[in-house]
This record gives C-alpha cells, sequence and structure tokens, in this order.
C-alpha cells in the first residue's frame, strides 16, 4: 500500500491499517482489539489452481436455509407474488447473466437506476463477498464498493491477504440501487435473488461472507441480527456463510471495526480448513 493511499485512508479515518500479526493469530482466537500498526502489507501469495474438495465439517454448528425468501403476506393472508427476472437463467453463462442484469426491470429499482450493477472480480474465486446493493458512485459506474465503503473494503480484505479481483468475487444482493441508499425491501430481494443464485452457481465459492442484515437475508431465508449471527457458520446449499457488518455500517460506527476484525480472522480460519480439510 503506498503512501498516497495511506493518506487517504487516513483521511477517512480508516487508519490505522488492520492487520494480522502473524499466521498463528488466525488459529487461535480473534484479538478483541485491531492491530494498530500503519505498515505495508503484503502482496497476497499467487492463487494455485486445485480441485475443490466437498466442504469439510466446521466447528460452529451449520444453519441450513429454509424455503426460499418469501415476500410479506398481502391483506387475507394471501402471499405477495414475487416478480421474477424474465426467461430461465439455468442455461446462462457469465456475460449472458451480465447483460440480463443490466436490461433487467424486474422491480421498481429499474425506473430510477443510472446502471445495473452485476459484480466484479475472479469468476473462479474461493471467496464471495456479497453487500447489500449499489450506492451512488456504484450507481454511476456500474461496479460494486467503489465509493468510501469500497475503499474500507478493500483494506479490509488486504488484512487477511485479500485483494479485488484475485481469488475474490464481490456482489450484491440487488443489483440496482435503491432510492436515497435506502435497505432494499422485500420484494426486492427476491425479484433479483434469482440473479444471485445463478452467480453462485457459476462461480462455486468455497466461502461466502454476507455483508450487512440484508445480504444475510437474501441468501440465508430467515431473519437475522447481525450481532447475534456473528461467529457463527452457516450454509447456502451446502456453502458455508459467514455474517459481519456492512462497510458502510463501520464508517458510521468504527469502534465495530473490532468486531469485523474478529470476523475476518473466523473467515480465515474457516478458508483454511476448508482447503486443507483440518
Amino acid at each position: 500500500m503506498n503512501s498516497r493511499r495511506d493518506g487517504i485512508l487516513r483521511e477517512m479515518g480508516l487508519a490505522p491499517l488492520w492487520r494480522l500479526r502473524s499466521a498463528q493469530a488466525v488459529e487461535q482466537n480473534a484479538p478483541e482489539e485491531l492491530v494498530a500498526e500503519q505498515i505495508a502489507a503484503p502482496a497476497p501469495e499467487p492463487r494455485q489452481a486445485a480441485p475443490r474438495p466437498a466442504v469439510g465439517r466446521a466447528e460452529a454448528p451449520v444453519v441450513q436455509p429454509l424455503a426460499r425468501f418469501m415476500p410479506p403476506a398481502a391483506e387475507g393472508g394471501a402471499p405477495v407474488p414475487s416478480p421474477q427476472p424474465a426467461g430461465d437463467l439455468a442455461s446462462l453463462g457469465w456475460d449472458e447473466l451480465d447483460a440480463r442484469i443490466r436490461e433487467c426491470a424486474a422491480c421498481d429499482l429499474c425506473k430510477r437506476r443510472k446502471r445495473a450493477v452485476p459484480g466484479v472480480g475472479d469468476r473462479q474465486a474461493d471467496w464471495l463477498f456479497v453487500g447489500e446493493g449499489p450506492g451512488a458512485e456504484e450507481d454511476e459506474r456500474g461496479e460494486p464498493f467503489v465509493g468510501q465503503a469500497g475503499r474500507l473494503l478493500d483494506a479490509m480484505l488486504t488484512t487477511i491477504d485479500l485483494r479485488r479481483g484475485d481469488d475474490v468475487f464481490i456482489g450484491n444482493a440487488v443489483k440496482c440501487r435503491p432510492p436515497n441508499n435506502r435497505t432494499p425491501e422485500t420484494t426486492e430481494l427476491a425479484a433479483c435473488f434469482p440473479y444471485l443464485q445463478r452467480q453462485i452457481e457459476l462461480l462455486q465459492p468455497r466461502l461466502i461472507v454476507a455483508l450487512g442484515r440484508p445480504a444475510a437475508q437474501a441468501l440465508l431465508n430467515q431473519e437475522i441480527k447481525i450481532a447475534a449471527a456473528r461467529g457463527k457458520l452457516f450454509a447456502y446449499n451446502g456453502i458455508p456463510v459467514i455474517v459481519t457488518y456492512h462497510p458502510a455500517y463501520l464508517l458510521r460506527n468504527q469502534p465495530d471495526k473490532a468486531k469485523v476484525w474478529e470476523d475476518l480472522c473466523f473467515a480465515r480460519a474457516t478458508m483454511r480448513r476448508l482447503k486443507h480439510g483440518a
């Protein structure tokens, strides 16, 4: 990390940079406070292609998802029909899926968007990070996590020797910006979920990190409270899911960075178990 970027992080209140003390620290209990060392993080080790073994059993309990996410009931108790993307997504590859997302009109979010935001990163990544939805800058550029929250996410990745686009794919639960960056509504999450579902089918990640409550609820199809879900392993179709706070939340609540540090340590230790079967 160069001096210019260090300066940007300091101006945003994101320094000192979090960094693991050692690999041993990951295997032990996560530290209660962030490591306050403003030093350059080493470049990640080159990725080595390897066959993906079946997901190993983790120490934390795995909770399987319920039946697919349903919108709230209308008057009289009948469920509100959820709009679905036109056509079948099961046969689409990455490029066709991205094109379908950019043209989507399955919910009202399409009416005010500038650009849909399919996702970005390594299409063979072991790591999948799922956020809530695009913000203003993401809506302008068509790429997820490019504003202040995105810069913090990049710093978070650096702490566990990851970086955007290298064994990492980043997406959102909804692909279009909700007005005024509000939380996506239930019908919007339901309408957009088939796109995320297809992305996961194509990617086949080893581990999913849900950033924030809407992302966690879309993936796990259950009511989620971040404080209660942290430090546990959930599952989406057999893929382990770890829940933590969204970077945008951390910009407003910086003391909770220590909790995210613990979650990142937990995620890294989990990935090591998945890769090595320990």
